[in-house]
């Protein structure tokens, strides 16, 4: 068989070693205007007040849309696999828990 027939409707991807470490990041900003959706990922840690955006990924509406989608879909099966995500109570309007006094990040 011909090669170029194996690949085609194949989606080739390059990871390059910089981007594939990673950044960890427990908090996002996100913001929109009519046209784009905005995703700020920082990392929060304990006693400390401030924190930088370490990586800012723009997305359009129809991409944020199928993001979503794709979260909720792999959300589904971590669950299935691994048991349901537990979530703290909101505390004054927020979902994330960054004032916890116990050391814990």
């Amino acid at each position: 068989m011909d090669n170029n027939n194996n690949n085609q409707g194949q989606l080739q991807i390059e990871l390059s070693q910089d981007v594939a470490q990673g950044q960890y990041a427990n908090f996002v900003i996100i913001t929109h205007s009519s046209s784009d959706f905005v995703l700020d990922f920082a990392r929060m840690l304990p006693g400390m007040p401030k924190t930088t955006v370490k990586s800012r990924v723009i997305l359009a509406p129809e991409h944020a849309k199928r993001l979503l989608m794709a979260l909720k879909d792999n959300i589904v099966r971590y669950e299935n696999t691994f048991g349901t995500i537990k979530l703290p109570q909101p505390e004054k309007g927020t979902i994330a828990p960054f004032n916890i006094n116990k050391g814990e990040a």
